[in-house]
């Protein structure tokens, strides 16, 4: 269990320090972190309400962070390109969410013009039904996504690094929460770019020790 929390540890670690540089791209992820949560209660009440509220709000406000706002530069602080960030990163970088997020998009689509896709019940001629269609196909989409992602890395690295990725995707909105609540009053003002002060102190304490 030991190695299992410290593993859990690097790699929350590892994307704080190279994937959340922007104080707005802080700020979303509490915003999705905290829908996320409002999403994990209403699994026990209604699953497929829980998947609109965890793909409408707390997806779209996370992927809009990571896609507009923070930056594709080179990081200085941790000496990277971002070729090379998104090369190492351990779950869903830049590229492979642009596939999961077109099959999202997409499948609205197709259960408009197949409504019985994929043997769901049939969306019927009202609005209601065909939300809750598209909204039963989104839980689906996130379950199987997490589960191809995990089994993906039992493969490409082992079998621990998939099942602690997995674990830290499902607690990471307790986490963001952790550590981004102040990212909106830093935001309001001015700031930008967190200065990665932490980063740096653990750099230098690393450097220390050697």
């Amino acid at each position: 269990m030991k190695k299992i929390f410290e593993t859990l540890s690097e790699q929350r670690w590892d994307d704080h320090r190279y994937y959340h540089h922007s104080r707005i791209n802080q700020s979303l992820h509490l915003l999705s972190a905290l829908s996320f949560l409002f999403g994990y209660v209403l699994l026990f009440i209604d699953p497929v309400s829980a998947a609109l509220v965890a793909w409408l709000i707390a997806m779209t406000s996370r992927q809009i962070g990571h896609f507009f706002f923070e930056p594709k530069t080179y990081d200085y602080v941790n000496e990277a390109t971002h070729d090379h960030k998104e090369d190492i990163k351990v779950g869903y970088n830049l590229r492979r969410k642009i596939i999961l997020l077109s099959i999202w998009g997409a499948l609205p689509v197709l259960i408009w013009f197949s409504p019985s896709l994929f043997g769901l019940p049939p969306t019927g001629a009202d609005t209601a039904s065909f939300v809750r269609s598209v909204g039963e196909s989104w839980l689906w989409l996130g379950f199987g996504g997490l589960v191809f992602r995990t089994i993906h890395l039992f493969f490409i690295r082992d079998i621990e690094t998939g099942l602690v990725w997995a674990l830290k995707i499902i607690t990471d909105p307790f986490h963001d929460v952790k550590i981004y609540y102040k990212s909106p009053f830093y935001l309001l003002k001015g700031q930008l770019i967190d200065p990665m002060d932490d980063v740096k102190a653990r750099q230098v304490s690393l450097s220390t020790r050697r």
